[in-house]
């Protein structure tokens, strides 16, 4: 369903009208358009705060993008922001940024050297004068240290503290349609950057503000094409017959990936219809079904003789307030929604199907970290999914890594289907004033499969527009 308002504010009188009455005026997005488009374009100024360790790995991923590069300089807790290559050139901060007469489509800063709580001076001196001349569409991204890494309390405060500075950035430019992010990096992961970096700073993350990712240390990440990162790999994507399943789907075979959609037996038409699109196999199963684990690895195992990635996409909702929920719509809920994606990873990996470097990626909802009216067996479930999710992480081997998504509003049938109330509401409230599409999900989905995302393991990312419900 089209979001009306979105439309009518980005006219001439609509503008006028929304500025009049102090409405918001929500920018549009701009999403990923073509396979080959560059992950950055535009003028990227890069800064870092002295003793910065990811100043290089930085340097190199945007000098590999058509982006301006830029680096700070002159002032001097920045200083370490001229070790980000020679393709950046030196633009002075040493004022008021009143003298800087350029658009920013992206500010980088890395904060990875910084010690001690006086050390956050720097962010300062960096996005100050600099904030400002973000564009529309623009990204900020900050990388810092893992706080659970740091040994000293002060240290570990300072880089805890950039959580708070990212969130309340992606609230201040969020009305421009920008978004903030934060990478936290384990010591020595700077080669583990590639992929976040990439991802943050491209429009496929246009629906993904004030998240934090942790970045772990790992085995370096195997070649694979830019263009399709995940060619040669097969996907299991459940509850693949529409909506954001579909786009999952879709997206996964942009990417090079062969598909395994599956869904029930009433949606097979509808399922069938999106597999012969994208050239993928479909499967009818009922993932409640006690049966069904043996079943779909068994399908696996007979047309595909093992699986790459693994999506828990399937998920249903059966709202009632905990006092008038019947009990079958509790039991159905868990069951659909959490309990079969362990008991399908459990048999996949029992049968030894999940390969080398695999992916398993689950959803969950901001649901299930806020909690929600009439919504107890649901965000229940999905809170459960973060539990899951976070435990897997310690226990996965073999390069394979799991997380999750926690979409927000997202533009579906079901979210059409709400009282315009409730949908209008759902719209606003989030940095960005206006809901997500199916492919924000799938994108996110797609980083975190990337080959070169092997450094991504046991998070939550929300793709929300930064709503302000929850976390």
């Amino acid at each position: 369903m089209s979001d009306r308002y979105l439309t009518f504010v980005n006219t001439p009188f609509g503008r006028t009208a929304a500025q009049s009455l102090g409405l918001p005026a929500p920018v549009p997005l701009k999403r990923w358009k073509r396979i080959d488009q560059p992950f950055i374009e535009g003028d990227v100024l890069i800064g870092a705060a002295n003793g910065s360790k990811a100043i290089g790995a930085i340097g190199r991923v945007l000098g590999a993008s058509p982006a301006k590069l830029f680096h700070a300089s002159a002032v001097a807790t920045l200083n370490d922001s001229a070790k980000s290559g020679n393709k950046a050139e030196a633009l002075p901060l040493d004022g008021d940024g009143g003298d800087i007469e350029r658009k920013f489509s992206a500010l980088v800063f890395d904060a990875t050297g910084m010690k001690d709580t006086t050390d956050l001076r720097a962010v300062y001196d960096f996005f100050h004068p600099t904030i400002r001349k973000l564009s529309a569409n623009g990204r900020v991204l900050v990388i810092g240290q893992d706080p659970a890494s740091c040994r000293q309390p002060a240290k570990a405060a300072a880089h805890q503290a950039l959580e708070g500075l990212v969130r309340s950035v992606g609230k201040e430019i969020g009305r421009k349609g920008a978004t903030a992010n934060l990478l936290w990096m384990a010591p020595g992961a700077e080669k583990q950057l590639d992929s976040s970096v990439r991802f943050f700073l491209s429009p496929r993350s246009a629906y993904v503000s004030g998240q934090v990712t942790r970045i772990g240390k790992s085995a370096d990440a195997p070649a694979s094409n830019p263009v399709a990162p995940l060619a040669g790999k097969v996907a299991l994507v459940t509850g693949a017959s529409r909506g954001i399943g579909a786009s999952i789907a879709e997206t996964l075979t942009r990417d090079g990936a062969t598909v395994l959609g599956l869904d029930i037996p009433a949606a097979m038409e509808d399922l069938q219809s999106v597999m012969s699109a994208i050239q993928g196999k479909a499967l009818a199963c009922d993932i409640t079904d006690e049966k069904a684990p043996k079943q779909i690895a068994d399908f696996v195992k007979e047309h595909f003789g093992g699986i790459d990635l693994v999506i828990h996409n399937a998920g249903i909702t059966r709202d009632k307030t905990l006092g008038n929920m019947p009990e079958h719509f509790w039991d159905m809920t868990i069951a659909v929604n959490l309990t079969a994606e362990e008991l399908i990873d459990e048999e996949l990996m029992h049968q030894e199907l999940l390969r080398e470097n695999g992916r398993i990626v689950c959803i969950s909802s901001i649901s299930g970290i806020a909690g929600n009216f009439g919504q107890t067996n649901y965000a229940t479930a999905k809170c459960g999914v973060i539990g899951y999710v976070e435990a897997m992480a310690k226990r996965v081997k073999n390069g394979v890594t799991i997380n999750a998504i926690a979409p927000g509003f997202i533009e579906t049938q079901m979210t059409a289907a709400m009282p315009i109330t409730m949908r209008e509401a759902g719209r606003r409230m989030n940095s960005l004033s206006q809901g997500g599409l199916p492919i924000d999900v799938a994108e996110a989905i797609a980083w975190y499969c990337n080959p070169a995302s092997n450094g991504v393991n046991g998070n939550v990312v929300r793709v929300c527009g930064q709503s302000l419900i929850g976390k």
